[in-house]
């Protein structure tokens, strides 16, 4: 049978139809290697001659079906190595069309991904200048004003209860008013140089006739250290009363 020509070197393993065809080849060769051989120097009789005749007539039909095989293999060799090459660029344009997409899907997650930092990035920088924008406001805002208070009786005791608001002291308007006016009659100078204090060295001063180591020892903070200053004097008096009586308010005399 005669070799194929198309890919030298390359084996191609036979299909079903390359099979048939070389079952086919295979059997007239037989035939006519059987006719076509005669024992040299014999005499031929009639019927001989017209066998050798109907030998030579076959075995140019066994060419022709050669040729013809042959011709059919190449052109199926042919067709199959076309049908081969035709799979192998359907597959390839396959694969590029897939490489394709997820290029395209890569391409399209990082583009979201990039995005989203960039809007996370955005937010926080400007909730980092709505944050500076508050400081700045807030600095710039004038602090609010001081409470202002009569420098009288009136004025003395409203300052000395808020201080003692603050502290948590216990006393009343009326409470530290009525005491005022029994022990000093309202002067924040007043002092006592007559009583036991006085005698000890350690007088009664201020509006509530406070004497300096309880003035010291019920100081309220905040308040000034004179014991002569009147919100000072009244804080700490107050604040021994309610250690000693519960509140000012529980004292109708000399405490």
């Amino acid at each position: 049978m005669p070799k194929n020509t198309q890919n030298p070197g390359h084996r191609r393993v036979p299909t079903k139809a390359h099979k048939i065809a070389l079952s086919g080849v295979a059997a007239l060769g037989a035939a006519a290697l059987a006719f076509s051989v005669v024992p040299a120097g014999e005499r031929t009789t009639t019927a001989e001659a017209g066998s050798a005749a109907a030998v030579a007539y076959g075995s140019e039909q066994v060419k022709d079906v050669k040729g013809t095989i042959t011709d059919q293999l190449a052109a199926a060799s042919v067709k199959v190595e076309a049908i081969e090459a035709q799979q192998k660029a359907v597959a390839e344009a396959a694969a590029k069309r897939k490489a394709a997409a997820e290029a395209r899907k890569k391409a399209a997650e990082e583009a979201a991904e990039k995005a989203a930092r960039e809007r996370a990035a955005k937010q926080s920088a400007s909730r980092a200048a709505q944050r500076v924008a508050m400081k700045s406001v807030a600095a710039v805002k004038p602090a609010a004003a001081k409470k202002a208070y009569a420098n009288n009786l009136d004025g003395w005791i409203r300052e000395a209860l808020d201080v003692m608001k603050k502290h948590g002291i216990p006393g009343s308007y009326s409470g530290i008013h009525r005491n005022i006016m029994r022990e000093s009659s309202g002067n924040p100078n007043a002092i006592n140089n007559w009583d036991i204090n006085a005698q000890n060295g350690i007088p009664s001063k201020g509006l509530l006739q406070v004497i300096p180591p309880t003035f010291q020892a019920y100081h309220v903070p905040g308040t000034s250290w004179n014991i002569y200053d009147p919100v000072a004097n009244i804080a700490a008096a107050c604040n021994y009363a309610a250690d000693r009586y519960g509140s000012m308010d529980n004292v109708n005399s000399a405490y």
